[in-house]
């Protein structure tokens, strides 16, 4: 198809935080007429103020957390908090008059394909108690993976709360007070659920213990006192990994060079080891970290191990069993005080709205899902997704493949994949998840960390990008990804507008 062949389609962009955003200028810049639906109050995604539990930051550095044409203030700390996101991102939908593409306070309930024939979805839309439905040619959905609440309960739980008890999902927890003076337990070993203890013990609980089910490693934002994107971001440490699609040469150059790699990890593990305590703390993981490295992989909360070495904070390994009249039986037979339960087990992965046969078609039994470069299925047609490639730069993942998404949607990618070359890159992209790589099933499968580079390079070779590559050539093997830089990339690849 030629550029000027182009023609200007009517786009659905689900979700109002980072992906939607980035979604919606891809979008609007290449000529189509956006519309954006949000379904609370305010943009932000995990970012919008209600949504934040106290005190949280990003796991990023700053520009590690950008879009490609606006760097984070420079006033930001070097992790921003979450308010200081979310007038980011806000400055970001202004500066590129996104805000009037949106509509606010507008839930999805449905979605069906069109019954006029015509390609696209159809969209049953809840706004001020009422729906309607709206025909829409393209629907990027922008949602990702921290949409719908995880919620599960155990047994006992109604009395708990009878007796005055609370029990809360770890995005409820945004109110200190809650906390003080009580007995907190925290069930998860994620970020949100160190945060969150750490915060309870310094907002006066009487006792807080998090209960989780298996040790990981724990990077913390300085490892050995540098900060950890020298070192853990860069593309020559992101090829010591066991990354999809590996060639006869780059196997037998990684055969060569196995037992090096091997004793880089070790000496990290034993780095982390002494600097975090693990052992003293009995949370050292059973699983090397090069085989656990994924976007599960949780960045140390600032005081974590301090509230443990002052006995101000304890752990045990196991989960919930039960609530009891003298406070929460753990799965370890332990009865220990509870007057507060945070329950920091995550989000739902989902898209609730789709039509169960299409889901059916997205997800595969094991729950991996079914998607092409982590945005598009064959199954599904005139639709995408922004936000699945999860990462550890999550914006400028987001970006990318908003990018790569108008470029597929428009037929306007150099490399252009058949249905055919799709599932057979989805197939091996499956079997390395499920063979090879088994951390990489985290999510669904949606997530492209430690590979940020191997994956935005397809991306940009998809697009025909004339540059991919830092011209230095020690920047690009040994600096982590730079945001600008990729827009340059992005600039190199051929232009058009429709029309």
């Amino acid at each position: 198809m030629s550029a000027g062949a182009v023609n200007r389609k009517s786009v659905a962009v689900i979700g109002g935080g980072v992906s939607g955003l980035a979604a919606a200028k891809a979008f609007a810049e290449k000529g189509h007429q956006v519309t954006g639906f949000e379904r609370s109050h305010d943009f932000g995604g995990v970012w919008e103020l209600s949504r934040s539990y106290p005190d949280v930051q990003t796991q990023s550095p700053k520009d590690l957390y950008c879009y490609t044409d606006l760097p984070m203030p420079r006033d930001y700390p070097e992790w921003p908090k979450g308010p200081q996101v979310h007038d980011y991102l806000l400055s970001y939908a202004q500066k590129h008059d996104l805000v009037p593409l949106f509509r606010l306070n507008s839930n999805i309930k449905a979605m069906e394909r069109r019954s006029d024939g015509q390609p696209g979805w159809t969209l049953t839309i809840e706004a001020d108690g009422v729906e309607r439905q709206e025909d829409f040619d393209f629907v990027a959905v922008c949602t990702g993976q921290f949409s719908e609440k995880n919620i599960i309960s155990h047994p006992g739980q109604d009395g708990f709360v009878q007796r005055g008890g609370l029990v809360m999902h770890s995005s409820e927890y945004i109110d200190p007070d809650v906390v003080r003076g009580k007995h907190v337990v925290v069930l998860g070993g994620s970020k949100s659920a160190t945060d969150i203890a750490v915060n309870a013990t310094r907002n006066g609980a009487k006792s807080v213990r998090l209960v989780y089910r298996e040790n990981v490693w724990r990077i913390p934002y300085f490892v050995g006192g540098i900060n950890f994107k020298h070192l853990l971001y860069m593309r020559a440490q992101e090829q010591q990994f066991n990354q999809w699609g590996k060639s006869p040469v780059q196997r037998a150059v990684a055969a060569l060079f196995k037992p090096l790699v091997w004793a880089n990890f070790r000496g990290l593990e034993t780095m982390l080891k002494l600097q975090l305590g693990l052992k003293k703390h009995n949370m050292v993981p059973n699983i090397p970290i090069e085989k656990d490295v994924s976007c599960s992989v949780p960045i140390v909360t600032p005081g974590f191990f301090e509230a443990l070495n002052a006995g101000q904070l304890q752990t045990t390994i196991g989960s919930f069993d039960s609530y009891t009249e003298d406070g929460l039986k753990l799965t370890t037979g332990e009865v220990v005080p509870c007057d507060v339960a945070v329950l920091a087990v995550g989000w739902k992965l989902g898209v609730p709205y789709l039509p169960q046969d299409f889901q059916d078609k997205l997800i595969e039994r094991d729950g991996q899902y079914r998607v092409y470069r982590l945005s598009v299925n064959p199954d599904l047609p005139d639709m995408g997704f922004v936000g699945f490639n999860s990462s550890f730069c999550t914006i400028l993942s987001a970006e990318m493949i908003a990018n790569w998404l108008v470029r597929f949607a428009d037929g306007q990618l150099a490399n252009q994949p058949t249905e055919a070359e799709m599932n057979a890159n989805i197939d091996m992209m499956l079997n390395w998840r499920r063979n090879e790589r088994p951390a990489a099933q985290i999510y669904g499968g949606l997530c492209s960390a430690p590979f940020h580079f191997k994956h935005f390079d397809e991306l940009l070779t998809d697009m025909g990008a004339k540059k991919t590559k830092r011209s230095n050539p020690l920047a690009e093997q040994f600096r982590y990804p730079n945001a600008a830089a990729y827009g340059e990339f992005l600039a190199s690849a051929p232009q058009y507008e429709a029309n």
